[in-house]
């Protein structure tokens, strides 16, 4: 049985439910575990066949912990097959929905040393009931800016499901 890593760096969890997703989608050839990345865990990386990393975008960056992660393991995620994907927001738009037309991917490939030859870009979620006021007031303003949902009270799942399941294809063949 293939054995499956899949590191999340989630905000309000829409990148663990993408991996859960994924996680189903492997079927039962795969045993996947599912971890924490923002906790730094020490990787036993030749225990898997491959690994996948999902990572939430927060106010334009990616988690501070992400970029340690990757410069701790940076030897093994050169040697090992490991697939990257962000979620955000703007990927909800067409033509901001693909590594290379995302803003965020682009930003990430310049700032990390680490080149993943497996990548994707997934629309997140907005669930302004959550969020506590802060972020429900920045949010809002920023989805206001770029012509989002606005309306407080709504929870929006942006993520395209079927461009996840095409992923995960090509991820087992990976």
């Amino acid at each position: 049985m293939e054995q499956v890593l899949l590191l999340h760096s989630s905000t309000d969890g829409q990148t663990i439910k993408i991996l859960d997703y994924i996680k189903r989608e492997l079927g039962q050839d795969c045993e996947c575990t599912l971890q924490d990345l923002n906790c730094l865990p020490e990787i036993e990386w030749q225990k898997y066949d491959r690994v996948l990393i999902g990572a939430a975008v927060r106010y334009g960056h990616l988690s501070k912990k992400l970029y340690q992660f990757i410069e701790k393991n940076l030897q093994a995620l050169e040697q090992y097959k490991v697939a990257f994907f962000c979620v955000n927001l703007t990927a909800r738009k067409e033509g901001k929905n693909t590594p290379e037309t995302s803003a965020y991917m682009k930003k990430f490939l310049l700032k990390s040393p680490w080149c993943p030859s497996l990548q994707a870009v997934f629309a997140g979620a907005l669930r302004y009931p959550r969020y506590n006021l802060f972020d429900r007031t920045m949010i809002q303003l920023i989805m206001r800016i770029t012509g989002g949902e606005t309306d407080t009270s709504k929870e929006v799942e942006y993520t395209d499901w079927a461009a996840v399941a095409r992923f995960t294809t090509t991820f087992k063949q990976f």
